[in-house]
């Protein structure tokens, strides 16, 4: 088995036999750890999915106990398509370690991230050679709506949450997104969760549960 290039926390089914995976990308600022709570219910519903949460490959420029995808200290649009081809490219040798590791095609794996973790699942899932089971982004957008355009390759499905009251990912960019992704003969589903700032509440994390066990178990 192969050591995973990006540090991870990895949360293995309880029935020992692997046959799906999640991965779960964090915020900007965030890490592993973060984001693996998710998993604290999820796994009671997927029994042979394992819940792969990996750090960002950079230290945050703004909090560095935390972890960034890409770094958005200059508000240049050709530098952060710049950093994010980087870290695309780290992530897909990440993902083709995991596939190696516990015999999986993408059709086996679903890709799931809040705000700049979403923003980054949308950009690797999207342009991948083949779909993957599916993508499921909590208040993120598209980054760069032409480049992804030019780059993409497959049609996963797609399911985006947002709050209505998030002032850091303001919530027209969950309509853009749905917007794009139709015109481009994506399925998606979205939901606007009321009264909701920059977070996961728990209405979304059990649509999102819903979406997998009809999506991810039954593939």
């Amino acid at each position: 088995m192969e050591k995973l290039i990006l540090n991870s926390e990895i949360i293995e089914p309880k029935s020992g036999n692997v046959s799906k995976a999640i991965i779960l990308f964090h915020g900007y600022g965030g890490d592993g750890k973060d984001i693996s709570v998710l998993s604290n219910i999820w796994s009671r519903y997927l029994k042979n999915t394992i819940f792969i949460c990996p750090d960002g490959h950079e230290k945050c420029e703004i909090n560095p106990n935390g972890y960034q995808w890409f770094d958005l200290s200059k508000d240049d649009p050709n530098y952060i398509l710049e950093q994010i081809l980087i870290a695309e490219k780290k992530i897909n040798n990440f993902i083709n370690q995991i596939k190696y590791n516990y015999h999986l095609k993408n059709e086996d794996i679903c890709l799931s991230g809040f705000s700049q973790g979403c923003m980054i699942s949308l950009n690797v899932g999207l342009t991948s050679k083949e779909n993957f089971n599916s993508i499921i982004g909590f208040s993120g957008k598209i980054i760069n709506k032409e480049d992804l355009s030019n780059r993409l390759k497959n049609k996963t499905n797609v399911l985006l949450f947002h709050g209505n009251l998030d002032t850091i990912v303001p919530p027209n960019n969950l309509l853009d997104a749905k917007d794009f992704l139709i015109r481009h003969k994506i399925r998606v589903q979205s939901k606007m969760i009321q009264n909701c700032d920059h977070t996961i509440p728990v209405e979304a994390s059990s649509n999102a549960l819903d979406y997998l066990k009809k999506n991810l178990e039954n593939n």
